[in-house]
């Protein structure tokens, strides 16, 4: 079965069609400036990539091109949209309605619709997606699946706050998680790479890019994620602040003569490396700046790396012990002098990096020696992958 899967932002759309059987790319792509001007960036695999300039006035035209794309005689890789099986879709929040991928029917378009507001961002234009694909796409079937899924495991004294009870029972304030697509993908493949028992192992995953996040996985399950009811919680990111002490937002409101709404655009993107650097959100820019001398993109590094390891430590609490560690995303793949930085904080947990291995870039190895006592791995995310997986295991 061929798989399109589909990732809607508010004016983009990411788009792969896989091969299940194979499991290999047969082409990926991206549509830009959606109600702007619009431009589709379509790579069919082992060709070249294919830029189209053509206006996409909304998501449904957008849809419309990558179904052209993928079907063009000159670059196109399927003859005819009958060969597309089925749409996997991916959506940002499902609250706690759903713990699980689905299906796609009326009443899940509507649950999801009712948790809009936990994500305002996000899952307005995760639905625009659902809704263009199912009008030019009626015999399709098509399969959601959550970011905050995998997550939804975990315990009430990981995923409750230290606020009035009545928030959490009236609007289900709560951690929720993200990334869960790729920490569910990575922590299994980690367990295979490690040797471990799935049914009795202890790996935290760190996916880190320029939004990052660590997971707790014990036996399979998550039991305990960094992001909470939004992705602003928990690590230091590219411009996200992460964990802040909540007077923070009244302080600087006050001094700044700020709105809750400017507070929440500086917490979101204006902060993280970049603001802490006045550099750049990506960490490639901060190595050179710091290799010239720059010390506020050192320090950035610094304090990126070292909120990671704290997290490390409080997850080998949770679990009481972990068995692997794994590094996943841009940065927890190709940057070996982040992972170097974060493991020299870890050596109680008997762990010895491999300078060797830990040099290398992207892709998946073991970067600790043979000796050490918790294996400590570099495992490529694949999050299409994983969303056509669950796809095709629904329909």
């Amino acid at each position: 079965m061929k798989v399109l899967v589909v990732n809607c932002g508010s004016s983009s759309l990411k788009y792969q069609l896989i091969d299940s059987e194979t499991e290999k790319a047969l082409a990926v792509g991206l549509c830009e400036r959606i109600g702007i001007d619009g431009r589709l960036n379509h790579t069919p695999a082992g060709g070249e990539k294919v830029v189209i300039n053509d206006p996409l006035p909304n998501h449904e035209v957008a849809i419309q091109s990558v179904l052209a794309a993928l079907t063009d005689a000159n670059y196109g890789v399927i003859k005819s949209l009958d060969e597309i099986g089925a749409v996997g879709h991916r959506v940002v929040h499902g609250g706690e309605k759903f713990a699980s991928s689905v299906v796609i029917n009326d009443e899940v378009i509507a649950a999801i619709e009712e948790c809009n507001d936990l994500a305002p961002l996000h899952n307005p234009a995760n639905l625009i997606g659902i809704n263009a694909c199912k009008t030019i796409m009626p015999g399709v079937p098509m399969v959601a699946v959550f970011d905050t899924a995998f997550h939804q495991t975990m315990p009430k004294e990981a995923y409750l706050y230290g606020l009035p009870f009545e928030y959490y029972d009236k609007y289900k304030i709560r951690r929720y998680g993200f990334h869960g697509t790729s920490h569910s993908f990575v922590s299994k493949r980690a367990i295979d790479v490690a040797g471990l028992d799935a049914k009795n192992s202890k790996v935290i995953v760190c996916h880190l890019g320029n939004g990052a996040s660590i997971s707790a996985v014990k036996n399979g399950e998550s039991v305990d994620t960094s992001m909470g009811l939004t992705p602003l919680e928990g690590l230091i990111m590219g411009t996200r602040s992460g964990d802040i002490d909540p007077a923070i937002i009244e302080f600087i409101a006050h001094k700044e003569n700020k709105s809750i709404d400017d507070i929440m655009t500086i917490l979101n993107k204006k902060s993280g490396v970049q603001g802490m650097s006045g550099v750049s959100s990506d960490f490639r820019d901060l190595a050179k700046a710091a290799d010239e001398g720059n010390e506020h993109a050192k320090e950035a590094v610094a304090v990126f790396a070292y909120r990671v390891a704290k997290y490390i430590g409080a997850y080998v609490a949770a679990m009481n012990g972990v068995d692997a560690i794994a590094f996943t995303a841009g940065l927890g793949e190709n940057d070996g002098k982040v992972r170097k930085t974060v493991c020299s904080y870890l050596g109680y947990l008997g762990i010895t990096l491999d300078e060797e291995e830990n040099a290398k870039r992207g892709f998946e190895n073991i970067i600790t020696t043979k000796d050490s006592k918790v294996k400590v791995l570099v495992i490529p995310t694949n999050e299409e992958l994983a969303i056509a997986r669950e796809t095709v295991a629904l329909v």
